[in-house]
């Protein structure tokens, strides 16, 4: 799991409800929609702008979820087993940009720690997975600025078994029954659940260890929390003993928090010394995003193979990524948001996640930064405007 800490929520809280605005990979499922206009040449050179080697530390396994990520290794990349990474050429629009790329697990890799506490531990981390709610978090502490959202929606999730629950529609729905929600401690979305009076504290069971076992030892009764790209296929298809569940899930964006999960940030202090290179790397990155959901199959391919080399407990296999990739595109959790650009960020919706979080963190005690604003958190400067998907690759 991506841990987040965990914080309670101050007695009668009262939160806003306002929704958020808010493939399959095989080898024969190029999609052949044009895609966003590429740069070429010099554009593509990050030699001499980026570090020789750009470190990029995730907050989970390797996965089709991270899928531009991992579209930017080039021929030749090098898996390290004991320390958990990919390293390679770094690769723009199928050219050498003259730097290497290393990606880095997170999760157990790292002990579980958060992304942020990460970056501020190894220096050595040029960008960052970390959400926005850990952004806010650790506003004070340790700063991070996100330059690019390769995700437009979260995938962050509460899914239940459409058999034994065929009334539930939504999130609201379970919190009006006695069904018990599992998920993981450290996710600070369950307090906002429960400040807004969707779910009561009497359903809510933190104990979720990332593994089906209470779901199936409850046969169903259960609400279980989760990532949509992984958690519905795997219930339905890869339980042991044969076990299916065909489930039903609502997002957590949708029932008002609309945060940004593994955005890519910097350490807040380092922006104007990465500023050549992020102008040249972020818009590489929004385009790498593109050209993975436009044609996932050799990225997925990458991603089963390293975790399989991995061999830890986390497994991928083929139809988990193309469950995956198509997850991103159906669910929209990979687009342009309300205009023709992806890996924008929206001012409002960070202006809301800080209005939701700080009287969560104040009630625990944990200081944020003294008159957050959104520009303290996140920029668009090196965004480039031009890419995005096209309606066909949607």
């Amino acid at each position: 799991m991506r841990p987040r800490k965990l914080v309670p929520v101050a007695a009668g809280l009262t939160l806003l409800l306002a929704a958020a605005a808010c493939t399959s990979s095989g080898t024969d499922n190029t999609d052949n929609s044009a895609p966003a206009p590429k740069a070429s040449g010099e554009a593509l050179s990050l030699k001499g702008a980026c570090p020789d080697t750009v470190v990029i530390q995730t907050d989970w396994f390797t996965e089709s979820e991270y899928g531009g990520i991992y579209q930017l290794l080039g021929p030749g990349y090098t898996t390290d087993t004991k320390k958990k990474l990919l390293r390679g050429p770094l690769v723009a629009s199928g050219q050498d940009t003259g730097v290497q790329v290393e990606i880095r697990n997170g999760g157990p890799a790292i002990g579980y720690q958060q992304v942020s506490a990460q970056m501020y531990a190894d220096k050595s981390i040029t960008l960052g997975q970390v959400n926005t709610d850990e952004t806010v978090q650790n506003s004070k502490t340790q700063p991070t600025l996100a330059v690019v959202a390769p995700l437009e929606i979260s995938p962050l999730m509460i899914l239940w078994d459409k058999k034994k629950h065929p009334g539930f529609n939504t999130i609201a729905d379970i919190g009006q029954t006695n069904t018990k929600i599992l998920y993981y401690q450290t996710d600070t979305y369950a307090q906002y659940l429960l400040g807004a009076g969707l779910v009561r504290a009497s359903q809510m069971d933190g104990s979720y260890d990332g593994t089906p076992a209470r779901f199936v030892q409850s046969d169903g009764a259960i609400a279980n929390a989760g990532f949509a790209t992984s958690e519905p296929y795997i219930f339905k298809n890869e339980l042991p003993g044969g076990k299916s569940y065909d489930t039903n899930l609502q997002l957590i964006n949708d029932t008002g928090y609309p945060m940004y999960s593994e955005a890519l940030a910097i350490r807040a202090a380092d922006k104007d010394k990465l500023a050549p290179c992020l102008k040249k790397l972020v818009p590489i990155l929004q385009q790498a995003s593109v050209d993975f959901i436009t044609n996932p199959g050799p990225t997925n391919k990458l991603v089963i193979d390293t975790v399989t080399k991995m061999r830890d407990f986390w497994q991928y296999s083929p139809g988990m990524a193309d469950y995956a990739v198509k997850t991103l595109k159906d669910l929209g959790l990979v687009g342009n948001g309300p205009d023709k650009t992806l890996g924008n960020i929206q001012n409002d919706r960070i202006q809301r996640m800080i209005d939701i979080l700080t009287p969560i963190f104040a009630a625990r005690h944990k200081e944020i930064k003294a008159g957050l604003k959104p520009s303290d958190i996140y920029t668009n400067e090196f965004i480039n405007s031009g890419i995005g998907l096209s309606t066909s690759a949607k």
